[in-house]
């Protein structure tokens, strides 16, 4: 992958269902443009500290696998693990099937589709970014790199319409500081619209997780973490404003209402297509990340894990890359197996919403390993830019817990159950090479 194309991994995972649903709430919640912004841009400082420590990661391991690759050396296998347990099992699958469900309603606006062929729909995404990514990188590649920059002019041009049209008015903006009646109270808005505003960030780390597939990285992946999330935060706070400025806060009631107004304001009643086909442009292109980058985490697993001299066990399967496709296939089949599984459970925004917190505390952990590294950073954001991260994850975590307390630590919980998936995995390696010894 060149500059384009590993930026393009940073930029389409960000941007995706999260922007056309979560600036309304967050608008509403906050009742002032200038919050709104606020909170926007301190998420952006945020993710750019963080995006920057991710270079510096990248770089010196050029490596698939990106945050189970850097855990193992900076914290060992124990750690390391546990990411890789929830990468591989919870969390992704449950991303990835919320989003093909919640790209559904979205392909009925677009193509008249009945109810019963609709349920299988979310099915048939997944299975097909699967093959795509079963059967070769080029393909895939060519295909996520396309999707995921056409999403910048596809929202540029919404902005520069609602502008340029009329429909959108700088009046609805004022008062900037002002908030309007019945917004949230002060503390309880700004810590809901940080949550926000971290969803809709999310998956900017995710080029590290295929540093092996990039071209001359030293240069690559700077141009591609910083450049992606300045894009990203450009799009993001440019969106918002048009948003506020067509449907001012006072008429916001709720999310999906929220698009299915703008869309009226700008297109009238072919508005609904529009904004549909601009979501599932967006969600498309999210789902095509994290397809390629997911099974590079498992296939980094099973490899850190496995060991040369002993005979395989059922991990080492998973770290195997195919004989013709050179792709991590068996790691490809598991995450779109998990995703149909999740698929059948639903639940989906619970899912989410276990799994978070965790998230953000593995992020954490992944940055405070640049304090262990052998060879000393030396950069000019360090060692500012690892503390603001850290700091910043810490206040989110403790937001998280305050809005989300029990979904937060059963997810943690589900983490931890890795530890035990970990002492089987291990027992069934000593049992295997007790009977290989024992065998004449």
């Amino acid at each position: 992958m060149g500059v384009w194309a590993a930026t393009a991994v940073v930029t389409g995972e960000a941007i995706s269902l999260g922007i056309f649903l979560t600036p309304a709430g967050m608008a509403r919640s906050l009742g002032s443009p200038a919050l709104l912004a606020a909170v926007w841009c301190g998420m952006a400082v945020l993710t750019l500290a963080g995006a920057l420590c991710f270079t510096e990661l990248a770089v010196r391991n050029p490596h698939d696998g990106g945050e189970y690759v850097y855990l193992r050396r900076g914290f060992g296998r124990r750690v390391a693990f546990l990411y890789g347990w929830m990468a591989a099992v919870v969390m992704y699958p449950g991303i990835a099937a919320a989003l093909c469900v919640g790209a559904v309603p979205y392909i009925q606006a677009l193509v008249s589709i009945p109810s019963s062929p609709a349920a299988a729909l979310p099915a048939v995404i997944l299975l097909s970014l699967g093959a795509l990514n079963y059967f070769g990188t080029r393909l895939s590649r060519s295909f996520m790199t396309t999707l995921n920059w056409l999403k910048v002019p596809v929202l540029a041009a919404l902005v520069a319409w609602a502008f340029f049209s009329s429909h959108a008015t700088l009046a609805n903006l004022a008062p900037l500081t002002v908030r309007r009646a019945g917004s949230d109270p002060l503390i309880d808005a700004i810590a809901g619209a940080a949550i926000s505003a971290f969803f809709c960030f999310g998956g900017w780390w995710e080029a590290g997780k295929i540093a092996g597939q990039v071209r001359n990285p030293a240069r690559t992946l700077p141009i591609a973490f910083a450049g992606g999330v300045l894009v990203v935060t450009a799009i993001y706070l440019l969106v918002s404003f048009a948003f506020v400025a067509v449907v001012p806060m006072d008429r916001i009631q709720t999310n999906t209402a929220f698009v299915a107004q703008f869309g009226q304001a700008l297109f009238g009643s072919a508005g609904g297509r529009v904004l549909s086909a601009c979501v599932v442009l967006c969600v498309l292109g999210g789902l095509m990340v994290l397809s390629m980058a997911v099974p590079r985490v498992t296939y980094a697993l099973a490899r850190g894990e496995a060991d040369t001299d002993a005979p395989p066990t059922a991990l080492s399967a998973f770290g195997r890359l195919h004989p013709r496709y050179q792709t991590p296939a068996n790691a490809v089949l598991l995450q779109t197996g998990m995703a149909l599984l999740v698929l059948t459970l639903g639940a989906f925004d619970r899912i989410l919403a276990f799994i978070i917190f965790s998230a953000v505390v593995f992020l954490a952990l992944t940055v405070a390993t640049l304090f262990r590294v052998i060879t000393p950073v030396r950069r000019w954001w360090f060692p500012l830019a690892p503390i603001v991260f850290i700091a910043g994850s810490g206040l989110l975590s403790v937001m998280l817990l305050m809005h989300n307390l029990w979904p937060s630590l059963l997810g943690a919980a589900i983490v931890l159950l890795g530890l035990a998936a970990r002492w089987l995995l291990v027992r069934e390696k000593s049992l295997t090479q007790a009977v290989a010894t024992e065998s004449p």
